[in-house]
């Protein structure tokens, strides 16, 4: 009792106002830097889009201008022509063949790459690292070497201007990095579940779809969006290999670089558009994909 009433004057006779420790001066200090730090360099990733953004709500006079001017008068002309008001050619196929490629081929990514994780992570086959190891290999490979050969083969079969040749290309290209990233995210689901429904009488397919998927949906949420990104901003294979019927959005993009001249203020409204599903599906999926990329970073 004497203790806690010596305890209690104590703490009531030490002023609330007294300064801190010096470490402690130091760590508020460094805590103040560091977001200050993230801040600026947050702002310096921005600035580009913010710029692009900018640009595209100026006359093409005013966004050729050097340096260029802020205080220009802003206008929808750049967005007007992108989609075709003044008689140009119109966005929407490549548009629809961009977002046709990219979500057909992510689906087939996930339904190709949640099997071969599973393997690998949860039923080990013999020397499984080596096997990560070759899907990655893959991937070491420069694009453009492989370019001649799938030209020729696409060309040979009657596949050019075709987008499923781009479907199957994508899924190709995606399918390395998309096992070699469930394979970390199925690696942390719990054993003893799986084996409760095997007990239960639940098949492979069930349990891929019923108990694995579940429980590492933020992993393939990542690893889906992931190869959404990939799929969308591709641009040599589709340059290459499609024409007017399959062309995508980053394709028709290009087409506003001409021997006239850059219209800048058209390119960036078109770089604002086609940049939106990316951004949309991003700001939409968050949460999955900051679950799903810090899965399994603490233990």
């Amino acid at each position: 009792m004497t203790a806690t009433t010596a305890t209690t004057a104590t703490t009531a006779t030490t002023p609330l106002n007294a300064p801190l420790p010096p470490a402690a001066r130091r760590a508020r200090r460094r805590s103040a830097a560091l977001g200050l730090l993230a801040w600026v360099v947050g702002i310096a990733f921005c600035l580009p889009v913010l710029w692009m953004v900018l640009t595209s709500l100026h006359s093409e006079a005013d966004a050729a201008t050097n340096p260029p001017s802020l205080a220009a008068s802003l206008t929808l002309d750049g967005y007007r022509e992108f989609f075709g008001a003044t008689g140009g050619a119109s966005p929407w196929p490549s548009l629809i063949n961009s977002v046709s490629a990219s979500v057909f081929s992510t689906l087939l990514v996930l339904l190709l790459a949640l099997p071969a994780a599973y393997a690998l992570s949860i039923r080990p086959v013999r020397k499984w690292t080596d096997v990560l190891f070759f899907f990655l290999s893959t991937k070491m490979l420069p694009v453009v070497a492989g370019l001649l050969p799938v030209y020729l083969f696409a060309k040979n079969t009657g596949l050019l201007d075709n987008i499923w040749l781009l479907v199957i290309l994508y899924t190709s290209m995606n399918l390395p990095i998309a096992v070699w990233m469930m394979q970390s995210f199925l690696a942390d689901v719990p054993v003893s579940i799986i084996e409760a429904a095997q007990m239960d009488g639940a098949r492979l397919p069930t349990v891929l779809a019923r108990v694995v998927a579940p429980v590492a949906g933020p992993g393939i949420a990542a690893t889906a969006l992931i190869c959404f990104i990939f799929s969308w901003n591709e641009m040599l294979f589709a340059r290459v290999l499609t024409g007017v019927t399959a062309q995508t959005a980053p394709v028709f993009l290009t087409g506003f670089v001409t021997s006239q001249g850059l219209f800048l203020a058209q390119l960036c409204a078109a770089s604002v558009v086609i940049s939106l599903p990316v951004l949309a599906a991003g700001f939409a999926a968050q949460d999955k994909l900051v679950q799903g990329l810090s899965l399994g970073a603490v233990k």
